[in-house]
């Protein structure tokens, strides 16, 4: 049988494409030396109450999908009936650590105690600002019968931890929960809780569909060539999920985080296999930890402009303030 081209034959997984390779240490070392101080642009606010009718969403709604950022790329997604949430964190600091590391500068959209019931919840892979070891007990206490997916070796963390409903998947395997097909896709990114487990577990990007009705989360990635391969396999979509920070310095961070500019060119190859299906670009990874050097309000900015260059419907980019629930009235 072939090894496919992303597990690496010497053991754990790798990115197969060109100019994906990871700087090393050394790089590291030089970034951490020479990036400036990110400038601070105070704490963002967090939506209390909902303008929007669309707020009933979280009472679990049949005939609409809705998303609701919580912040960074934790988002709650329903879909029919089925409710999903996806890299949940709502710890202060991305950490080990409770007293280092980055710290939040926008307080969770939704209060975790205030989550409706979850079927399922989507992992990307296991960096400290996407898996959160707090967060994860709760949610496993919370809903002891929820159902996680994972990319390949991430299921363990889970189960030491009390999950017993875990399923891991490859790159393009899909899985049936319920009414819901969920499909595991490629990313660019790498893994690793700790200098010795580096790549050791594998990244991925999600897809969920329900009926007629598909949303990608794009997970944590650089600009890869799979976007067009994920929708013609995956799609068509209705809401493609894209993150859109922590991006500078480029020479450092392109392989595995997409600037705006390079979110919007993902989206493109998304739409050039769907031209007939009407879809939104949700921007996610930012505003809500300071990870690398550009301001932590930027990249909507960035990505608007990128938007309107491209000339795109202006209504179709959806940069969504914490807590912010916004809804595609479609029937199922």
């Amino acid at each position: 049988m072939t090894t496919p081209a992303h597990h690496d034959k010497r053991g754990g997984f790798r990115n197969p494409w060109p100019g994906s390779a990871l700087h090393g240490f050394g790089g590291f070392l030089k970034w951490m030396l020479t990036h400036p101080r990110p400038k601070s642009t105070g704490e963002y606010p967090r939506v209390t109450e909902n303008k929007s009718d669309s707020r009933k969403s979280l009472s679990r709604p049949t005939d609409v999908t809705s998303i609701t950022w919580v912040g960074h790329s934790t988002f709650l997604i329903q879909v029919g009936d089925t409710t999903i949430l996806t890299d949940p964190i709502w710890s202060d600091r991305a950490s080990p650590v409770s007293f280092a590391g980055p710290r939040r500068i926008a307080q969770p959209g939704i209060a975790l105690e205030d989550l409706p019931q979850i079927d399922i919840t989507i992992l990307s892979h296991d960096h400290y600002d996407h898996l959160d070891d707090a967060t994860v007990q709760t949610l496993i206490k919370k809903f002891p019968a929820m159902s996680w997916l994972t990319p390949i070796g991430v299921g363990e963390f889970l189960r030491a931890r009390g999950a017993t409903s875990v399923k891991e998947l490859d790159w393009w395997n899909e899985t049936e929960l319920g009414s819901a097909i969920v499909g595991c896709t490629p990313a660019q990114h790498f893994s690793g809780r700790y200098p010795w487990n580096r790549n050791g577990t594998l990244w991925c990007g999600w897809t969920i569909r329900v009926g007629d009705t598909a949303v990608f989360f794009a997970g944590d990635t650089g600009l890869h060539p799979e976007f067009g391969s994920i929708a013609e396999r995956f799609g068509p979509f209705d809401i493609s999920i894209l993150p859109i920070g922590a991006y500078e310095p480029r020479w450092f961070m392109h392989p595995v985080h997409m600037s705006p500019e390079e979110a919007i060119a993902a989206f493109h190859a998304i739409q050039a296999t769907q031209p007939e299906r009407e879809s939104v670009m949700v921007g996610s990874h930012w505003g809500t930890f300071r990870l690398t050097d550009e301001p932590v309000d930027e990249p909507p900015v960035l990505a608007r402009r990128a938007w309107e260059r491209a000339s795109l419907p202006s209504d179709k980019l959806w940069i969504l303030t914490h807590g912010e629930t916004r809804v595609v009235k479609k029937p199922f």
